[in-house]
């Protein structure tokens, strides 16, 4: 642990590295483990029993989460006619087809999120090696793919998350920032973990949910004992 700061190193002692943590004082913990000179975020790493690797043991969906992010998303919105008029009455961003398209090619990301209508997909199409990899590309299976566009905005507006677990069956996510209230951290992790349990695969065997760790930025995880977070969240 060399490479550790003296910040760190002393932030880690108010952790039991070898106990495992219901969800209410996980939360605690890592507020009080919060010490950098900005607002860090709170993240939740959920380990699955699943095997990414085959199709029907993907897992992935959305959430909006009660209290949001504590930062708004920047939408971009791929839409024509009338729907460039309700993208821009839910509060979208930016809003344009052909235009944007072009400007995105040319190196341009300024937004957290981007919807499209299906019929502007065959243009959206030719952006995927760009959004693919940075997890900003329109998709029917994340709700950003729809005609629904002002439903689509205002919900991402909102906090609405994606999730989707990694090569390693891992989902990783930000459930809001080290400011929120207890209560607040608690309500959007019950939301991402039932919304988690909701998704799983049909094929999945045995003990779905396999470990559960909370985290902010600059801080070191805090284990939680897996049985009891989800009666937690199930009260």
């Amino acid at each position: 642990m060399a490479d550790r700061s003296k910040r760190y190193l002393n932030v880690l002692e108010k952790v039991d590295r070898e106990r495992r943590y219901g969800l209410r004082e996980a939360i605690a913990k890592v507020k009080e483990m919060a010490s950098a000179r900005f607002d860090e975020s709170v993240e939740m790493h959920v380990r699955l029993n699943v095997d990414p690797r085959h199709a029907d043991q993907q897992v992935r969906g959305t959430v909006v989460l009660p209290h949001g992010l504590g930062k708004t998303k920047r939408v971009l919105v791929f839409a024509s006619g009338e729907k460039v008029k309700e993208a821009e009455a839910a509060g979208a961003d930016y809003v344009g087809g052909e235009e944007l398209v072009k400007k995105i090619e040319s190196g341009w990301l300024e937004f957290e999120a981007a919807v499209a209508t299906p019929d502007m997909m065959k243009v959206v199409g030719r952006l995927g090696k760009i959004l693919g990899p940075r997890g900003l590309m329109p998709s029917a299976k994340s709700g950003t793919v729809t005609f629904d566009v002002a439903d689509a905005v205002r919900e991402i507006k909102m906090g609405r998350v994606e999730f989707k677990v990694d090569k390693a069956g891992i989902i990783h996510s930000v459930i809001g920032k080290a400011s929120f209230d207890e209560g607040k951290l608690f309500d959007n992790a019950k939301a991402l973990l039932s919304a988690v349990v909701r998704a799983k695969p049909a094929s999945a065997k045995g003990q779905y949910v396999k470990s559960i760790a909370l985290a902010t930025t600059m801080s070191p995880s805090v284990k939680l004992n897996v049985s009891e977070a989800l009666k937690e969240i199930a009260e």
